[in-house]
């Protein structure tokens, strides 16, 4: 590549001069190439330790003057013939111009401008942003990855770093190398080279710990090997790296969600020195995680950036220091001391942005009011103006939200005219339901008499702390979120006020906002449509919170139908999943069915993250933090419940249903209140508590079931002694009571413990153990696949456990790969997790090439790629382009274990339809469509008289009982089952048994046995035809013009394949015998017939009967010439090298290791090989 000239004081120092002209010089790196002897491998260690490593090419061009010590460099190159590209263009272009200046620096002058001009075409020319982004140090570092490891330009580096690889007690000091895919290592020591290659979706585990062997280390853990990284500048910024790229590997694995530009993100204002495009956006998309978490809001949130201010509190009378978050759609800020106050502006809310009067005590204050009349002061500001013009700009873009103040659903609703019920009349949801006005308890209360006893006057003196906290505070989702706020939700939320406060806490009223009409529209798209998230739902309705009277009548019940099946449309990935519907069903006790579908958005998408797939994974994670949780703060009652099993068996429970189904609903909610204003932080501290309040008891368990029945029974005990609404029986409260209940537990004393005792959880910290958690979760779920897989092929095939998992792994990794390299995204939309784990991975046609070619028993060299694209339509039964492992391995197996018999009948489909397609053999499909119509026809006089025969007698339910049972029954292919084959499939088959044995100790044996078995069945298929289609009318080919020569004599194709046919048919056995007996192995029979395209001209007799490939294609063959399997199977038996070749048992173990070599996870050769990039520059 050209590069911006720079100076260069010593020109000989560690470079070898290859080419030289009065003004330029090629020069080499020593140590690079071939020899270089002590020198060489010095330099070369040096440019692996040093940072030489990437920014050094292997190859650059000099400017020189004769009169100057100082040489200036302007090209470099990784391959010997880029940098002659670059050198041919010098001596064609430039040489002839420079040579008539008198002056050497007119020559430095004008060659500078011209390398300058041409690198300046070159950017102008490029289209891609992140190339001209990235600076020329690290282009070069991402060229060398793809040199050094053999990956191809789809590979995206994002950055390296220097470090030291632990091999044994010997650290390699190196480059990791952190690619989309990949984590990669290379380390080149006097001589001996390390190469490490670990995909992410190989990654069980990430630590990063600081021991005396390993100080300051990072351990990446895989199946098979640990792998240690130390000596890093900056251990937590690689390590943050490595836990986004890992994440999102794990990602790929659960649900696609492959790796993809974020074009939003912000983009950096000046280009930093060593850091990608790809490493901005990673940091940019950590920072809009956290920001969307800390906040709450929907995922297509955008931050644009934020600084450093203060905020006045009128509830304080005081400056708090914080900083302001400014996104698309939101103005957010948060105070420097966690729960001093917290603030987010909707912009759609937002009417006034001015800059205020700056003094001393308020400098750069920034003042903005919204449409409920409150008024933000910021100050503090470092950039205010630009900050004012940003938020103007994001404005302009926001659209008019007067409709927010008003629910257009409550207008409609409210209006009772008959207009409006025409107007709906026929939709499944609009504003006249008595669920889009209210939520399901105030409609089955409000016909109740008032309440004016203890407990009611202790809810109205909350509903009064909360409108005094809105007074204050302010109401709405412009409302300061303070302590104080806090300290309200854990005295709980009022019920006039939980469907609102919830949708305030849980961010849903904000897409709830941005969205209107969206539910309705859900509903009318998804309602009538019949799938299998539907039947479970329908299903499951019936059993949600069966003890509360909302759902013991169709209003509730058709609510809670809708409410699910609006869902399972809007995010199939989920569908539907138990325990959404218990969820679903209180939320619709306190909000609208609008209210609650945004409520389970929420939930499902952001509070629960991966919770209610069709693998429950994001429980799974949880419950795996939790163990962790446990082990830190009850260490000797964790190592007790492990013993037991018991942690994994009810967490699970706790997690998805968030405690309503195992706590009485009134206590229940309280802790949905708190977790909605928390998250799941509040989730593990009560799961903490209710551990710790029965340690005594769980310690002198002795096994699984008394435990559950401990915890059953104290949870079924936490009351609620404040609730106003009659209580709801607990089912399993009632079946579990016994003669002697526990002591009821009071829910509000219950979470006051959990703050006193684990209240120093921190979402962070929970953030970090999901992280490590979620590596653990996927990668054993992908490790039962694998065995549930190899479990249901073990009885079909003849592989062992330990090949099928081998397989297994390549066919997998095949898959990934075309995942992350393929040219399009259809390889990705492959891999679907909810389909039965056979079927989750499949491959096309080129993937399947590849393998094939790597593992195939049967080499037949350049004919290999039409072998394994016909067995790959045979195996596509479907025909969709792809095959599953199940496919794949079936077709291995026959090639391996198969019998003779087996063996040939897939050779011999191999070269029929649909296996021999089209255009490989025109006359295939006439053929076969000659042979099964007149097969039909045949048969048909014979089907009616059955038909007629049937009509005479009454069959019973037994006799369709006994045809349904024999339908089921899977049909077990016989060899009288297979289509005769043809003449010209039969060319094609023998073409590839000749291509067959091209590695083989006996090879002129089995070339001799396939010209005598070819010769054999011509004539057969000769004697088949007189005597099998001799009843047949079948127009006969045109007789050859007379005067045509002999076969030797250059005739036509059609009057070889003629005459050999002839030849074939008139020889006598006899003599055939007696010539078997006396000629020698090296012969090869006068009557085959064979390709001239399938055999080395050396291997081919002067008796040799060639037909043309390309000639054939338009010659007319004898259609009435077939063979049947058993004809072929009958003339094989009789040569032995062909039975014993059949015969020989194969071991895969070798080729899969071979394949697993092309892609070594490490290797270590001696000096005496070329460098790697000699290697592929050559």
């Amino acid at each position: 590549m050209w590069i911006e000239p720079e100076e260069v004081l010593l020109a000989g120092a560690l470079w070898v001069s290859e080419r030289a002209n009065p003004f330029f010089i090629l020069q080499r790196r020593r140590g690079h190439g071939r020899g270089g002897g002590l020198s060489g491998l010095l330099v070369g260690t040096l440019d692996v330790v040093l940072d030489s490593s990437a920014r050094v090419a292997p190859y650059r061009i000099l400017l020189q003057t004769a009169d100057s010590q100082i040489y200036w460099n302007i090209a470099c190159g990784s391959s010997r013939k880029e940098i002659t590209e670059h050198w041919d263009f010098l001596e064609s272009n430039l040489l002839q111009t420079i040579s008539i200046f008198d002056n050497d620096e007119d020559v430095i002058t004008f060659v500078k401008g011209k390398i300058s001009g041409i690198i300046a075409e070159e950017n102008r020319l490029k289209r891609s942003e992140e190339q001209e982004e990235n600076s020329g140090k690290f282009l070069e570092a991402e060229l060398k990855m793809r040199k050094l490891f053999g990956m191809p330009e789809e590979e995206k580096l994002v950055n390296y770093y220097s470090c030291s690889y632990w091999k044994g007690r010997v650290p390699r000091q190196g480059w990791l190398y952190l690619s989309i895919n990949h984590l990669c290592f290379y380390s080149f020591l006097l001589g001996k080279e390390v190469t490490l290659v670990v995909p992410w979706t190989e990654v069980t585990q990430l630590e990063k710990n600081a021991t005396l062997v390993f100080p300051e280390s990072v351990r990446v853990s895989t199946r098979n090997a640990e792998h240690f990284f130390s000596m890093f500048l900056n251990v937590n910024d690689t390590f943050k790296l490595m836990e986004q790229l890992a994440n999102i590997a794990m990602r790929q694995l659960l649900d696609n969600e492959a790796f993809a530009a974020d074009r939003s993100l912000p983009k950096a204002c000046k280009t930093l020195k060593n850091v990608s495009a790809l490493k901005r956006d990673f940091d940019a998309r950590a920072k809009n995680e956290r920001y969307r978490s800390m906040f709450r809001l929907t995922q297509d949130e955008r931050l644009d950036g934020h600084t450093d201010c203060t905020l006045w509190t009128p509830f304080a009378k005081m400056h708090v220091v914080g900083q302001l978050f400014i996104s698309n759609n939101y103005i957010c800020f948060s105070s420097r001391e966690e729960d001093l106050c917290q603030l987010i502006i909707p912009l759609r809310e937002v009417t006034i942005v001015e800059k205020a009067d700056s003094s001393s005590v308020l400098p750069c204050p920034v003042s903005i009011s919204t449409k409920n009349k409150m008024n933000f002061l910021f100050a503090n500001l470092k950039d205010r103006d630009f900050l004012v013009q940003r938020i103007s700009d994001f404005l302009q873009r926001t659209p008019d939200g007067s409709w927010s103040d008003t629910n257009p659903l409550s207008l409609i609703g409210s209006s009772g005219s008959t207009s409006v019920d025409s107007v709906h009349k026929g939709r499944h949801y609009h504003g006249g339901l008595p669920t889009a006005q209210q939520g399901l308890l105030r409609l089955y209360q409000q016909d109740g008499p008032e309440d004016l006893g203890p407990k009611a006057m202790k809810e109205r003196m909350k509903e009064e702390a909360w409108n005094i906290h809105f007074s204050e505070f302010g109401r709405g989702v412009c409302m300061y979120r303070t302590s104080r706020t806090r300290e309200l939700v854990l005295n709980g939320i009022p019920e006039r006020l939980r469907g609102e406060l919830w949708l305030l806490f849980s961010g849903a009223q904000n897409e709830m906002a941005s969205h209107p009409g969206y539910y309705g529209d859900l509903v009318e798209q998804a309602m009538g449509l019949c799938s299998l998230a539907t039947e479970e739902i329908e299903r499951d309705l019936h059993r949600s919170m069966p003890e509360h009277r909302a759902f013991q009548n169709e209003t509730g019940i058709a609510a809670l139908r809708r409410v699910l099946t609006a869902y399972a449309h809007r995010n199939p990935n989920i569908g539907y999943c138990q325990a959404m519907n218990i969820v679903t069903s209180v939320l619709l006790l306190y909000g609208t069915e609008e209210e609650a579908f945004w409520l389970l958005v929420a939930l499902c998408e952001r509070m629960l993250p991966d919770y209610y797939n069709t693998r429950v994974v994001g429980a799974l994670v949880d419950q795996g933090v939790f163990e962790e949780l446990t082990r830190a703060f009850l260490p000797p009652l964790y190592d007790h419940m492990q013993a037991l099993g018991v942690i994994t068996t009810i967490s699970l429970s706790w997690f998805l249903t968030l405690f309503l189904s195992v706590m009485p609903f009134d206590s229940a909610v309280l802790l949905v209140d708190c977790f909605f204003y928390e998250g799941i932080k509040l989730i593990f501290q009560v799961a903490l508590a209710v551990l710790h309040d029965n340690m005594d008891a769980l310690l002198v368990c002795s096994d699984e079931g008394e435990a559950m029945t401990i915890l059953g029974r104290y949870l079924d005990n936490v009351v609620n002694k404040q609730t106003v609404a009659p209580p709801t029986p607990h089912l399993h409260a009632l079946l579990t009571s016994g003669d002697d209940p526990p002591p009821e537990i009071d829910v509000f004393d219950l979470i006051k413990a959990s703050y006193e005792k684990f209240g120093s959880l921190r979402s962070d910290v929970i953030e970090q153990m999901r992280f490590k958690q979620r590596l653990k979760v996927i990668q054993s779920l992908e490790d039962t696949a694998k065995r549930s897989v190899v479990r249901a092929m073990m009885t079909e095939l003849a592989f062992s456990i330990e090949e099928l998992e081998e397989l297994y792994c390549l066919f997998k990794s095949k898959h990934m790969t075309s995942c992350y390299w393929g040219s399009s995204s259809s390889a990705a939309q492959r891999h679907d997790p909810s389909l039965p784990y056979l079927e989750q991975y499949r491959i096309d046609l080129v993937q399947f090439a590849q393998l094939f070619s790597a593992l195939s028993p049967w080499v037949c060299g350049s004919h290999t790629p039409t072998l394994s694209a016909r067995l790959f339509r045979l195996l596509d039964q479907n025909q969709d382009g792809l095959v599953n492992f199940k496919e794949f391995s079936t077709g291995l197996s026959g090639m391996y274990h198969g019998d003779l018999t087996e063996k040939l009948k897939l050779l011999f489909k191999l070269h029929l339809p649909p296996a021999l397609c089209a255009e490989e053999a025109e006359s295939a499909l006439e053929a076969t469509h000659f042979f099964t119509e007149d097969k039909l026809q045949g048969e048909e006089p014979k089907d009616g008289g059955e038909d007629v025969e049937e009509k005479k007698e009454v069959k019973d339910y037994r006799y369709y009982l006994r045809m349904w049972a024999k339908e089921k029954e899977p049909k077990r292919e016989t060899i009288k089952d297979l289509p005769r084959m043809n003449q010209e499939q039969f060319i094609e088959l023998c073409k590839t048994l000749y291509n067959m044995f091209s590695e083989e100790p006996s090879e002129q044996q089995l070339y001799h046995a396939i010209a005598t078995v070819a010769s054999l069945l011509l004539r057969i298929g000769e004697v088949g035809k007189k005597f099998g289609n001799g009843a047949k009318k079948v127009e006969a080919p045109p007789p050859a013009p007379p005067g045509e020569e002999g076969p030797g004599e250059g005739t036509s194709t059609d009057a070889q394949v003629c005459q050999a046919l002839a030849d074939a048919q008139l020889e006598p056995p006899a003599p055939l015998t007696s010539d078997e007996e006396t000629k020698d192995d090296t012969s090869v029979s006068s009557f085959s017939v064979v390709s001239s395209g399938s055999l080395q001209c050396e291997d081919i007799a002067d008796d040799t009967v060639l037909v043309s490939g390309e000639e054939r294609r338009g010659s007319t063959l004898d259609a009435d010439w077939s063979i049947t399997f058993e004809q072929v199977l009958a003339s094989l038996l009789t040569e032995p090298a062909l039975v014993e070749y059949f015969e020989r048992k194969m071991d895969i173990q070798a080729k899969m290791a071979a394949c697993k070599v092309q892609r070594a996870v490490e290797r270590q050769i001696s000096s005496a090989s070329d460098h790697e990039l000699s290697q592929h520059s050559s």
